[in-house]
């Protein structure tokens, strides 16, 4: 390879094929999926956190004695906001994990990897399961605006 060309993936390291490459992989491996859960994390927290917004400020206009708020539409729209960031996250969460994971069995790493089959992890299905469970809320929210 010429000294102007910059390889690319996996074949740009020397990878060599021992115990101590396998556990770093594993690490390595093991990080990615613990970045996900921390992705999945805050997307929960923020899709939770604005539905709760929207539920308590509904029910605290129903309560006796409450003034009629200045921007009504207000808690609907920040609430709306925030289940739109946490679905962002986990779209943005899945196709950074499906890359990395990608890259990980690509090319000489996939000798160290040492597995037969592509390793399947759970926190993917999470993901989309809550990605659609986000979607939902912000339907609900959005058709309850009025």
């Amino acid at each position: 390879m010429a000294d102007t060309e910059i390889a690319t993936g996996a074949e740009r390291f020397e990878v060599r094929v021992t115990a101590d490459t396998h556990f770093g992989w594993l690490r390595t491996r093991l990080s990615v999926e613990r970045t996900m859960m921390s992705w999945i994390r805050t997307a929960v927290s923020l899709i939770g956190f604005g539905f709760a917004i929207v539920q308590f400020f509904e029910r605290l206009d129903q309560m006796p004695g409450s003034k009629t708020p200045f921007f009504p539409n207000a808690p609907k729209y920040m609430g709306l906001s925030l289940i739109s960031c946490g679905v962002l996250a986990l779209f943005i969460s899945i196709w950074q994990y499906q890359w990395t994971t990608r890259y990980l069995r690509s090319g000489s790493f996939s000798r160290v990897a040492g597995l037969k089959e592509r390793m399947q992890s759970p926190v993917l299905a999470v993901a989309v399961l809550l990605t659609l469970i986000g979607l939902f809320a912000f339907g609900a929210v959005l058709i309850h605006i009025g």
